[in-house]
């Protein structure tokens, strides 16, 4: 969950950022400039384009306790760094498995950061990847930023960012289930700056077929128009983020609207890998209440992602001590189960997903 304006300010060209994203657009490896600018039509046309829909992405977000903002390895909640790379796969295996069981889900997203991956706990963190495309669950890999000063929209640091997607893609680009985001809420940059990013990580990463990477909406994810209409990122899905607190009161409609506008002619390449609301505070979301905000915005974006057949990930499926999560650890911490928070909210995110029934009047 986010706790930021959904249409922020944009960030002038800082020292910190000039420097940055001088650096992002030299190419990892080869030390090559990046010249911005579409690629050609050829190029375009030889990469490999998503579905019609994407209803195939019926996930949750597994989250850090901290929001996955983390100037240290990011550690899932009911995970530890002290867990070996078996404990880890046990663990997540059963966690993965609740998903499915409780949910219906078949997606699970994902946070890295440099401090989790180019660290000694990659190791063991692989096996939450691992489990999770073992029981056949798709699985979304995103970069986090760190906390504090570091949380400002920006990647943190280029020397150690490629790095570690050297490393990931390594060791995932071969794995049909496995999906890359380059950034998660990249809000720093302008529109077009991010997109030169994201032009930039797709061809650093040429042998990643482009239907399986993730490009942010601009800002705080909070708009795929921009990425969209940019053909260097044609092939790619694209991630949207949509929240109930960006306002204090809309009516269904308005949530409806608003929605729409943030995605407009793009449904068929967008899923929204982030969206909620609060799920342990006793809302009831399958009966119409038009005087509760939360209510007309869960009924509204489902409603909408089912008719627009767009796939979608809560956030968050699963995060300790968070009111918006969907599950609950249950049982022997070193064999977790779980429970659902708010049967409700699990019945609208089906429904969305395309199963289940329409709100009671």
């Amino acid at each position: 969950m986010r706790t930021s304006p959904a249409r922020p300010v944009r960030a002038r060209l800082t020292p910190r950022l000039g420097a940055a994203f001088a650096a992002i657009l030299v190419a990892a490896a080869g030390g090559t400039t990046f010249a911005a600018g579409p690629a050609s039509a050829s190029t375009a046309a030889a990469t490999a384009a998503p579905s019609k829909d994407t209803t195939q992405f019926k996930g949750v977000n597994w989250a850090d306790p901290r929001d996955n903002f983390a100037d240290d390895p990011v550690v899932l909640s009911g995970l530890s760094t002290s867990d070996s790379y078996a404990q880890t796969y046990a663990k997540a295996s059963r966690i993965i498995s609740g998903f499915r069981a409780n949910l219906g889900a078949n997606t699970v997203r994902l946070p890295i950061n440099p401090y989790t991956v180019n660290g000694s706990y990659w190791k063991s963190y692989r096996g939450v990847i691992d489990a999770a495309s073992a029981k056949g669950f798709k699985v979304i890999v995103s970069y986090w930023e760190g906390t504090g000063p570091r949380k400002d929209g920006f990647i943190d640091d280029p020397a150690t960012f490629w790095p570690m997607w050297n490393t990931v893609v390594d060791a995932y680009k071969d794995n049909k289930r496995v999906y890359f985001e380059p950034m998660n809420e990249p809000h720093g940059y302008t529109d077009a700056e991010w997109a030169d990013i994201a032009a930039k990580w797709l061809s650093t990463y040429p042998s990643v077929p482009r239907n399986r990477v993730f490009v942010s909406g601009a800002g705080y994810n909070d708009h795929v128009t921009s990425v969209c209409a940019d053909p260097r990122l044609a092939g790619t899905y694209l991630s949207l983020h949509h929240y109930g607190f960006w306002k204090s009161y809309a009516t269904y409609d308005e949530w409806v609207a608003d929605l729409k506008g943030r995605i407009g002619d793009c449904a068929n390449r967008t899923v929204a890998d982030e969206f909620g609301a609060p799920m342990t505070t006793g809302l009831n979301y399958n009966k119409a209440t038009p005087s509760d905000n939360y209510i007309n915005y869960i009924q509204a974006v489902t409603d909408t992602f089912r008719e627009l057949k767009m796939g979608s990930v809560y956030w968050p499926g699963l995060r300790t001590d968070d009111t918006y999560t969907l599950q609950t650890l249950t049982g022997d911490p070193a064999r977790p189960s779980l429970a659902t928070t708010n049967q409700s909210g699990a019945d609208r995110l089906a429904w969305g997903w395309g199963r289940g029934k329409p709100v009671q009047p």
